[in-house]
């Protein structure tokens, strides 16, 4: 018996060293480049392309079976010019056997040559990628059919085995490698042409079990990028198992973004869990490295000249959410958070805090070709009436809006723009089903406060807005001062504002405003107007005075505005204004789609200095103005019959007049003298 094993064992290792002598034999005696024509045939029958390559064929089988390719070139579908669509110097692999029977693979080397590959789409919008398969359309059809079946039982394989593991123990690479690659795409119908040349990929230790590391580098248009870092390990079951992710991103010596986390199950789950850090750059320079000019035009030379990036990045093809992010553009910092899901609507929700922005910093200059364009536009729509807005209504589609469902509140601590210093925004917008609410919105604005509510109503074709807006407290001169570089009005503004619209053109929105409210200012001065100078001046023009010389302005201790407005026409009941020496009330309406005035201004000059506070009704010399024409081309006039008819004082008037009503006795003469004056220019 033991001489029948010893016999047997003998007999194997000469049958296993013939196999051996003769995996190692064959190959150097074997012409392989006698069925090079037949390779050629078959690549090309099954690609539909041109196909050839060279003549240095290696091939090994003992201890390694491996394969050496040079010259190969596939060609371009007609139409597309005579240049190959790919083309790889030499191609190599090699794969150790004995490991191949207990089902371990272990490959020395998988080697891609000098590959170049020339993409191009056509004016007809086709590119030469496509359309590769076999030329016999009716074996193809064929086994399309036959595939066709093929998907269902696959399916119910899959949902069987419930697994993607493969069908091997364990997989070693110990280089994996695209040198000198060069990849083109021209699509000819744009002019577009991009080109990645020098590219070079390197995969080391590839292994199932281990992470593998990852070396990319390459030039896009001439400008540098690269990737490094590791991914996996992937497991014995890729796809089912997280895969871990560590990837640095460099591009054109200027942007660095890391990426690191994992991907959970992507097989099953497909959930991306990755924190997210572009470190800081010059998105200026950025383009200046690309040769293209910066698309955003900032009135600061210095803006747009620093952001970067972090955040965390957790989402899946059915919801995404960031969070810990850290957003800096130039000298502002603004931490966030987000949530978008349900993407066909979408569902959104973000909180975003900002320590400061400039936004005038980012805003183009304002040039003289552009004052031009508002004010010829502006003459333009007050010219005429037609009635009709440039945009139809209802040329915006809403559909969008109804779908969507929005969450977003914005904290900001200062905030600068047109010309405006703001404090403490804070804002809240909420939307569902095509109905938008902005409450609360809360800021402090010049030693003030400003408070509003917003609502938008978007579930008809037609919108309709409603605002309240409320301020306290606010000074009213620097805020038109810096936000229009005029002086019109001092002093501290109050105010209950209530406004409704419908329609998105500004022709609806002037039809349809409506609202009431009020604004009251106290403590305060109207800016190049003055009755009082303007009397004075008079008085002088018929050498009774001197002329005055100083800034006109109007001093008053209160000035109150209420209003109500419906279908475009708004009304002024009874505007008032206290100052000493002077009453005002003014009233009328305006026409905001006709854009013309109708007002009657009566301004009252009274014996006393009082001014808020004072509800005693004064008698004095009464000079009433009427302002008429339209916003363009206001027409004011004296009202020289009610001067005639009503307003000429009385011999109680004008004692008044002259002696004051006793209340302020310390300023009698001074009160005698400016009423003998007003009286003497009025008279003469």
């Amino acid at each position: 018996m033991l001489r029948f094993l010893k016999w047997v064992i003998v007999t194997i290792g000469i049958l296993a060293g013939l196999v051996i002598g003769a995996a190692v034999l064959v190959p150097m005696f074997v012409d392989v480049g006698k069925y090079l024509p037949n390779i050629e045939a078959m690549v090309t029958r099954h690609t539909g392309r041109s196909f050839s390559m060279g003549d240095d064929i290696k091939l090994s089988l003992f201890p390694w079976a491996g394969i050496r390719l040079s010259d190969l070139t596939l060609g371009n579908p007609d139409g597309f010019g005579e240049k190959p669509m790919i083309t790889v110097k030499s191609f190599e692999a090699r794969v150790k056997v004995l490991p191949l029977f207990s089902k371990q693979v272990q490959v020395e080397k998988f080697i891609v040559a000098s590959p170049r590959i020339a993409l191009v789409k056509n004016k007809a919008g086709q590119g030469n990628w496509e359309n590769i398969g076999p030329l016999d359309s009716g074996t193809s059809a064929q086994g399309n059919q036959v595939q066709s079946t093929d998907p269902g039982q696959d399916s119910s394989a899959k949902t069987k085995t419930g697994s993607t593991e493969l069908p091997i123990e364990s997989l070693i690479v110990d280089r994996f490698a695209v040198i000198n690659g060069f990849l083109s795409y021209v699509d000819k119908d744009s002019g577009l042409s991009k080109k990645i040349s020098d590219l070079n990929l390197d995969l080391s230790g590839v292994s199932l079990d281990k992470a593998i590391n990852i070396t990319l580098g390459a030039k896009m248009d001439g400008k540098p990028l690269s990737l490094t870092g590791t991914v996996g390990p992937v497991g014995k079951n890729p796809g089912a198992a997280d895969i871990d992710v560590d990837l640095m991103i460099k591009a054109l010596d200027h942007l660095a973004l890391s990426l690191k986390g994992r991907l959970i199950k992507p097989m099953t789950e497909q959930v991306v869990d990755l924190a997210v850090d572009l470190a800081p750059f010059s998105p200026k320079k950025l383009f200046v490295s690309l040769d293209q000019p910066f698309p955003i035009e900032t009135s600061d030379a210095l803006a747009l000249d620093k952001l970067s990036l972090e955040a965390v990045v957790k989402g899946s093809a059915k919801a995404v959410s960031i969070s810990n992010g850290v957003l800096v553009l130039d000298d502002s910092t603004m931490n966030f958070s987000a949530q978008a899901q349900a993407f066909e609507k979408p569902d959104l929700k973000c909180i975003l805090s900002l320590d400061k922005i400039d936004v005038d910093r980012y805003l183009p200059l304002a040039t003289e070709k552009d004052s031009g364009r508002a004010a010829s536009a502006q003459n333009g729509s007050t010219a005429k009436d037609t009635g009709k807005d440039s945009r139809e209504a209802g040329s915006i589609d809403y559909a969008p809006l109804r779908r969507m469902v929005l969450d977003a509140k914005v904290n900001i601590d200062s905030l600068k723009v047109a010309g405006l210093s703001m404090a403490n925004m804070t804002a809240s917008l909420a939307g569902k089903n095509g109905v938008f609410t902005l409450d609360p919105f809360a800021i402090d604005l010049y030693q003030g406060k400003v408070g509003a509510k917003v609502g938008l109503d978007v579930r008809k074709n037609t919108p309709t807005t409603n605002l309240h807006l409320t301020t306290s407290d606010v000074q009213a001169g620097p805020v038109i001062r810096d936000s229009m570089g005029k002086d019109i009005i001092e002093g501290t503004l109050a105010s209950d504002i209530s406004l409704s619209m419908t329609g998105d053109t500004p022709d609806m929105i002037k039809r349809t405003l409506a609202g009431n409210g009020q604004l009251k200012f106290v403590d305060g001065a109207i800016v190049g107007v003055d009755i009082a100078g303007t009397i004075r001046n008079a008085k002088a023009g018929i050498g009774l005075g001197e002329y005055t010389t100083e800034k006109p302005r109007t001093d008053f201790a209160e000035l109150k505005i209420p209003y109500t407005a419906a279908k475009g026409l708004v009304k002024i009941p009874e505007a008032s204004l206290v100052s000493p020496l002077l009453r005002l009330v003014a009233g009328g309406q305006t026409h905001l789609v006709k854009e013309t005035l109708d007002f009657r201004i009566e301004p009252k000059l009274v014996a006393t200095l009082k001014g808020q506070g004072d509800t005693k009704d004064r008698s004095g010399l009464l000079i009433p103005l009427v302002i008429t024409g339209s916003w363009e081309n206001p027409k004011v006039r004296p009202d020289f019959e009610s001067i005639l008819k009503k307003q000429l004082p009385d011999a109680g008037e004008l004692k008044q007049l002259i002696n004051g009503d006793g209340s302020e006795s310390g300023e009698k003469t001074d009160i005698k003298d400016r009423a003998k004056g007003l009286i003497k220019g009025l008279f003469n």
